[in-house]
């Protein structure tokens, strides 16, 4: 059965680029650089999604966080679409990726010195959390939290 999870992937343009944004504005390390993925192990994993898959892949994310990182994926040889312009929060699918951090306010004005894009004008409490919303430069939706208790998970800051 199912025991955890695992990553969640971002498809981008550049992985180099993103990466250096994910590290440079965002504070994630790079736990595996960029590197190319090609040949008949990744064809045997993917190639029946896209035909003879090459890519370039990198991980970043915490390294105290075990698996829950973001694999940063461009395709290679492909062309991709620009889906996220288009894209509601409240489309199916993956909708955003959550970050938590112990200072809103500080970390709200540190990543809008930085340039980043906020999505709502301010910060938020709602169920023993604060938060607030931005984007990433390719579309991707990402939610701050603060936790009121810092010593319990996420989903049980109301319980």
């Amino acid at each position: 059965m199912i025991t955890g999870l695992a990553h969640s992937g971002v498809c981008v343009p550049d992985c180099e680029a993103a990466v250096a944004y994910y590290r440079d504005v965002l504070g994630l390390r790079v736990l595996s650089p960029p590197y190319v993925m090609s040949g008949n192990a990744i064809r045997n994993d993917m190639g029946e999604l896209v035909s003879d898959p090459a890519m370039k892949a990198a991980i970043v994310g915490f390294g105290d966080d075990g698996d829950r990182v973001l694999e940063v994926i461009e395709y290679l040889n492909v062309d991709g679409r620009d889906q996220r312009t288009t894209a509601a929060l409240t489309d199916h699918g993956l909708s955003h990726v959550g970050l938590i951090c112990d200072d809103l306010d500080a970390t709200r004005a540190e990543l809008e010195s930085k340039g980043v894009r906020f999505l709502v004008s301010g910060i938020a409490d709602v169920a023993r959390v604060r938060t607030t919303w931005f984007v990433d430069p390719w579309g991707v939706v990402f939610i701050l939290v603060e936790k009121s208790r810092p010593e319990r998970p996420y989903f049980s800051q109301w319980a």
